[in-house]
């Protein structure tokens, strides 16, 4: 059974920092394209990051030059540094990763369960 956890969220005031850490567990063949999501009240889910296996990345316009994602292939874990947030970036984050569990061909996206980043002004 494939999993995806994430860890790091909490409260920080603005302009501080936060880490978020993404680790897929289980019977696992190869992982794709990892992303970073978010989800505040009453909005729809975004997306903030997304990085590729050769580490190829992109972001969201309103995170550009604030966050950044990474990852470690060989611990099937990703990452997002973010810098300078803003309480606007306050949302429950969520990764998302494309996998190819062992014994199959075929890639899946999966979800974590989230993690509260909360920013006060």
């Amino acid at each position: 059974q494939v999993q995806l956890v994430e860890s790091g969220g909490g409260l920080v005031q603005a302009g501080g920092s936060l880490n978020v850490s993404c680790a897929a567990s289980g019977s696992i063949f190869s992982i794709n394209i990892m992303g970073w999501y978010r989800q505040a009240p009453g909005k729809q889910r975004e997306l903030v990051a997304t990085i590729t296996r050769g580490g190829s990345t992109t972001y969201a316009d309103s995170v550009k030059g604030r966050f950044t994602i990474s990852r470690d292939n060989a611990k099937n874990t990703m990452y997002l540094q973010m810098n300078s947030l803003k309480p606007e970036d306050t949302a429950v984050y969520y990764c998302n990763a494309q996998i190819i569990p062992s014994g199959t061909p075929f890639m899946s996206a999966y979800w974590g369960q989230g993690t509260q980043v909360t920013v006060s002004s």
